[in-house]
């Protein structure tokens, strides 16, 4: 499968001048547990698959991402470990490195929150802050714990939700899992310490504010003009808004913590940076890891067009405070052009839940002897771009089952099979061609296969503008059309009947069908790169798969009797899809019911 990063031993990428310059970003997964189905699509797999479609496209990308160390979650998950936060980061970066890793999932750098890097960055852009006035000093209201004598971080804090259409009774001190809204710990309903569940008091603390008011102007006139231009998600302009409705307030930046970037100040070097202040500069450090030449991406906006993809619940943070921070600090940053945002997928009739161990995690996918390619295109097809989708065993079965073995994995296993016959050895025409593409003149004035190609075309062109505004699952889902397509073409065709009534149109037909298999490799490899890699193989193809506007790929997609010359003789073809029965989907329900907790008790 490869490793997780594509440059391995490589030269780092840097911006080219008169190229598409694609910085590529996914929110940055805490490492305080393995990441679920739901974590995975709504971040890493979806940003995973636009960085393969713009490789596809020729175009110069780097995908950046890492695990989120600091804060309070690490802090949390080490008292319930009984260990240091460092060697809870150090055995979950090791965990996501490997989910990802067998979920084909490629990064330029996949690198981690808690290093020097980090510190050196967020210090710096702090610095900036300060030079221009766009911090402030002041006393708020924290939650403090007599009992473990110490204030008490958002995290470390647990009550029921102040929204009265919510009131869920486990909401944490920074954000109600339940209803997304965010908080203060002070909000919150009977609040309990989550280390010794005794109730805390409240008392004064000083802390450094993030001027937001200061920056609305500037911020204001970025949104107005990006969120046009670079094609936000409706989901992605809702949630900003609302942090303009009543107007941005100070938001707090440090925090009562160890655990986390130390702020340089001397009335304030007993505190680190609050993580959604430190977080998104991670996307800048990471690079920093990669390339030590980082700002030739990171402060080159005329050049590089910044795509950022994750969650609804991180909205605010990438739209309204990572931009208006580094806006504060008058550099000419790199700010996001193109926000893709996922809602929630669900699970079951409930939720996923990290914290609460509900639903299917990464590891448990390698478990279940599905393939990573099914799971992928599962999730993909799934994906919840304007509303919460629901993950079913039955689903997937039905998915796998009707879309990928009946039409894909039939269609591809019917062409080649047919062309790897060999023909009859009395009569030299009896069923198939050898394993060798047959010659096939006139293939543009065949009707059929004209009309076919016409169509193709079409929707190539529809793929490609639907990819170039991130709409991920209707890009898959017109690639998939072409399967669909093919397999009508084959019936109408009766190309098993024109073998022995016509050899020069049964020729074609194949000729062009084995152009359209090459061609759904192609167009499927961002989503499935497993699947493409196995059909090139019985194709005997090299990896070598482009749609570049330069090479008039999207242009030859019309004429698939093109595609592969004659006389190319294929490798052995095998079915690509299994079967998912009931009985297997009963048990894989069973098995993954409850928490991780209730599965490791049984």
């Amino acid at each position: 499968m490869g490793d997780i990063l594509a440059g391995d031993g490589e030269v780092p990428k840097l911006p080219i001048p008169g190229k598409r310059n694609i910085l590529i970003t996914s929110a940055l997964p805490y490492v305080n547990n393995v990441p679920h189905l739901g974590n995975i699509i709504g971040c890493v797999l979806s940003a995973d698959v636009f960085a393969r479609y713009c490789r596809l496209r020729g175009y110069n990308a780097v995908y950046i991402c890492g695990t989120d160390e600091y804060g309070t979650a690490t802090e949390t998950k080490a008292l319930q470990e009984n260990c240091t936060p460092k060697e809870i980061c150090d055995r979950y970066h090791a965990i996501h490195r490997d989910v990802y890793n067998w979920f084909n999932i490629i990064f330029d750098e996949f690198g981690r929150t808690s290093t020097p890097q980090q510190t050196e960055v967020c210090q710096a852009i702090f610095k900036k802050l300060m030079e221009n006035k766009c911090l402030s000093e002041n006393t708020m209201q924290q939650l403090y714990c007599d009992t473990c004598q110490k204030f008490l971080a958002d995290r470390l804090v647990e009550g029921t939700c102040p929204n009265k259409t919510c009131n869920y009774d486990s909401a944490r001190g920074d954000q109600c899992e339940s209803c997304s809204k965010l908080l203060n710990p002070i909000e919150l309903i009977n609040p309990r310490c989550k280390v010794c569940l005794s109730s805390p008091c409240i008392r004064d603390t000083d802390h450094l504010f993030l001027e937001l008011p200061l920056l609305e102007g500037k911020l204001k006139e970025y949104i107005s003009n990006i969120s046009v231009s670079g094609s936000w998600s409706q989901n992605a302009i809702q949630a900003t808004n609302a942090w303009f409705k009543t107007g941005l307030k100070q938001r707090c930046i440090t925090r009562d913590l160890k655990w986390g970037v130390p702020v340089p100040h001397e009335r304030f070097n007993d505190k680190v940076f609050y993580v959604w202040f430190d977080a998104p500069i991670g996307y800048v450090s990471i690079t920093s890891c990669y390339t030590p030449e980082w700002e030739k991406w990171w402060k080159n906006p005329e050049n590089v067009e910044l795509y950022q993809f994750m969650g609804k619940d991180n909205v605010p943070f990438h739209t309204v405070m990572f931009p208006s921070t580094l806006l504060g600090t008058s550099e000419n940053w790199t700010l996001m052009k193109t926000i893709s945002v996922t809602e929630y997928l669900n699970y079951e009739g409930g939720k996923f839940s990290k914290s609460k161990g509900v639903g299917v995690f990464g590891n448990d996918a390698q478990d279940t002897n599905i393939p990573v390619e099914v799971w992928r295109y599962y999730l993909l097809t799934n994906r919840p771009e304007v509303s919460d989708t629901l993950f079913t065993w039955t689903d997937l079965q039905a998915k796998l089952n009707t879309e990928l073995l009946s039409n894909l994995g039939n269609f591809i296993n019917r062409v080649l099979s047919f062309i790897a016959k060999d023909p009859d050895s009395r009569t030299g025409r009896g069923s198939g061609y050898n394993s060798i593409i047959p010659d096939a003149p006139g293939a543009e004035t065949h009707l059929l296969s004209k009309t076919l190609g016409d169509k193709i075309g079409t929707y190539v062109e529809q793929y490609v503008e639907a990819m170039e505004k991130v709409k991920l699952k209707q890009g898959l889902k017109i690639a998939m059309s072409i399967s669909g397509e093919g397999n009508a073409y084959l019936q109408e065709s009766k190309f098993w009947r024109l073998y022995r009534e016509d050899l020069p149109s049964c020729s074609i037909v194949m000729k062009t069908s084995v152009g359209v298999v090459y061609l759904l490799a192609c167009l499927l490899e961002p989503f499935m790169p497993s699947f493409s890699i196995q059909v090139l193989k019985q194709l005997s193809l090299p990896h070598q798969l482009s749609l570049c506007d330069e090479k008039g790929d999207v242009e030859k997609a019309k004429r698939p009797w093109e595609m592969i010359p004659s006389g190319h003789r294929i490798g052995t073809p095998v079915p690509l899809f299994r079967e998912l029965r009931d009985e297997e989907v009963e048990l894989l329900r069973e098995r993954f019911a409850g928490s991780q907790a209730d599965r490791a008790d049984r």
